[in-house]
C-alpha cells in the first residue's frame, strides 16, 4: 500500500452524483498493490493515526491526528502504482484488482473509524469503469507525506546500515 497524505484545512472530492468533504485533517490518496494484505491496511492506518505532524502550542510537530481530532478524506488512487520505467505509457500491473482494492480500502478506513474520528471515503474507478472524481484539498501548510508498510523495511535497513557501517 502507498499513501500520499496532505494535511488540510478542508478537502472535498466530487464525482458523478455526489461529493464528500471534510474540515481540518488529512486528505489521503491510497493505492493498493496486488501483493498487499489486511495486515498492511492495519499497519498503515495505525501509522497515519500516530503520525505527529500537527503543531502544538510551540509550533512544533508534536501532535497526532487523534490528539487534534482530525478528519480523514480517503480517496483510492491506483495510479500510485504506475510504472513508467523504460516506457512512455505507464503500466498499472502492480496495482490491485478492484475487488482486492476495495476490500483493503474498506479495512483501512474501518481501522481509522475505530479511532472515533470522522472518515469520508471514495473509491475512484478506472476511467474505463466510470467518471473519476475531482479532488480539492485546502492546504493547511505544505505538509505531504508518503508512507507505506515498506517503511518497516527501510527502517530495518537503516538500522543495519548504522550498526554495521554499510
Amino acid at each position: 500500500m502507498r499513501a500520499v497524505i496532505q494535511r488540510v484545512s478542508e478537502a472535498s472530492v466530487r464525482w458523478d452524483g455526489g461529493e464528500s468533504s471534510i474540515g481540518p485533517g488529512y486528505c489521503i490518496l491510497l493505492g493498493v498493490a496486488e501483493t498487499d494484505a489486511e495486515r498492511d491496511a492495519g499497519y498503515l492506518a495505525d501509522k497515519i493515526l500516530r503520525l505527529r505532524v500537527f503543531s502544538d502550542e510551540a509550533g512544533k510537530f508534536n501532535l497526532s491526528a487523534i490528539q487534534v481530532k482530525a478528519a480523514f478524506l480517503v480517496v483510492s488512487q491506483f495510479t500510485l502504482f504506475a510504472d513508467a520505467r523504460g516506457q512512455n505509457r505507464p503500466s498499472f500491473l502492480h496495482a490491485a484488482r478492484p475487488e482486492q482494492g476495495i476490500a483493503l480500502l474498506d479495512r483501512f478506513t474501518a481501522r481509522l473509524r475505530e479511532s472515533g474520528l470522522p472518515v469520508q471515503t471514495r473509491f475512484l474507478r478506472h476511467p474505463d469503469g466510470g467518471a473519476i472524481g475531482q479532488r480539492r484539498p485546502g492546504h493547511d501548510r505544505p505538509e505531504h507525506r508518503r508512507v507505506g508498510p515498506q517503511d518497516r523495511l527501510t527502517r530495518q535497513a537503516a538500522a543495519i546500515h548504522t550498526k554495521y557501517g554499510r
